[in-house]
Order: C-alpha cells, then structure tokens, then sequence
C-alpha cells in the first residue's frame, strides 16, 4: 500500500510541470474565425490547433469567435472571456461587421482600443488581425479602416497580422457565394498569415509574459 502510494505521488510530481506549462490562445474574432459556411474543423482556427499538436506545442486554443459579432460586443465580453480562459495570448480579429454595417470608424477604434487595453492590464500578449473593405464603400472610409489597425498596431506596440486575406485578393475560387466569406480551400492560407506573425510569440519571451 505504501509502494503504491509513492507511486502515486511520483507521477502526479511528474505530471505537475507538464500542467504548468500549459499555455491559452483565445480567438476572438466573428465569422472570419467561427468557420462560417465550412465545417469547424475546417477552419483556420482550427488548423491553428492543428499546426500546434504537430510542433509538440502546450499552446491550447480556445475559439470565443461568434458570427456576426461586432468590436462592441468584443468589448462586452473580453473581461469575462480573460477571467474564464486566463490566456497568454488573444487574437483580435474584430471590426469586419462594423465597417459593413458602414459604422463610424472613430467608435471601432475606440472598441478595439479598450478590447487591447484590457488584455495588456491583464499581461495578455495581442495579436490584431488587420482587415480590409470592399470598394464599394469609398476610399476614404476603406483607407480609414484599414489604417486603424496599423495605427492601433504602432501605439500600443503589439503584434499585427497585416491582411488576413493575403494572397487571397484575386482569387474568386476561395469565397463563398456571399464573395466576402473564405472556403475551406482558403484556410490554410489564413492560418499561415497569422501564424507567421504568431509564432515568434510562441518560442520567445516577452514584457506581458505572466
């Protein structure tokens, strides 16, 4: 009996340091990250999940996206989802169905502005996922969109994704029907934009490192 626990005991010492080393991505992000259209399985947050079992990574990642989720209803919820998840690190992918619904620009910074904030109280790394409209909603507010994560990017010194559709921009065959929605052939592409600007966060330090 005494063997057994000693046995016991040594394992769960054993199995201690694999737990503490368990790391949170949280994606919050709206139907660009909720694989809408496609199976779940097929989408690029979850090849992310994929690409990280195959690197032997203890990053787990928790899916918090929702279709048709705007920067305010981030904003409501990213204190309750850092309280849950406790993650290392967020994917801020928001702000596609602000711009759509042609809302001002000021207020969607602002939104995303506060979602940041409180990840980096939280010593939360953030990796902001730029965006791009389509034309047909005028240059001036289209530039103004998109320079919003750049800008947001250099202020507050955290990492950005440039353009989640890179290399995706004359390519039909990678949308849906709705032509503003990623099949499942085009996830992979996705995954890899973001996974280039993440995985530098992966294997080194840094300053919000809990």
């Amino acid at each position: 009996m005494k063997r057994a626990y000693h046995l016991l005991l040594s394992i769960a010492l054993l199995a201690a340091p694999a737990a503490a080393l368990a790391k949170n991505i949280l994606v919050l992000g709206d139907s660009l990250s909720a694989a809408f259209g496609i199976p779940q399985q097929a989408g690029w947050v979850s090849l992310m999940q994929q690409r990280l079992l195959e690197n032997n990574s203890s990053y787990k990642v928790i899916n918090a996206s929702i279709s048709g989720e705007t920067t305010s209803g981030g904003v409501a919820r990213i204190q309750g989802l850092l309280k849950q998840h406790q993650p290392d690190i967020v994917i801020l992918e928001l702000g596609a169905n602000d711009g759509l619904r042609g809302l001002p620009i000021k207020e969607m910074r602002k939104n995303l502005e506060q979602i940041i904030q409180k990840c980096k109280l939280a010593r939360v790394n953030v990796v902001l996922v730029g965006l791009r409209l389509p034309p047909n909603y005028g240059p001036l507010y289209t530039r103004a969109f998109e320079q919003t994560y750049s800008e947001l990017a250099s202020q507050h010194r955290i990492t950005l994704v440039p353009f989640l559709f890179a290399g995706l921009e004359d390519s039909p065959y990678h949308f849906q029907s709705d032509n503003l929605h990623p099949t499942s052939a085009a996830q992979g592409i996705l995954m890899n934009n973001v996974w280039r600007q993440l995985e530098p966060l992966l294997t080194s330090g840094s300053p919000t490192d809990k």
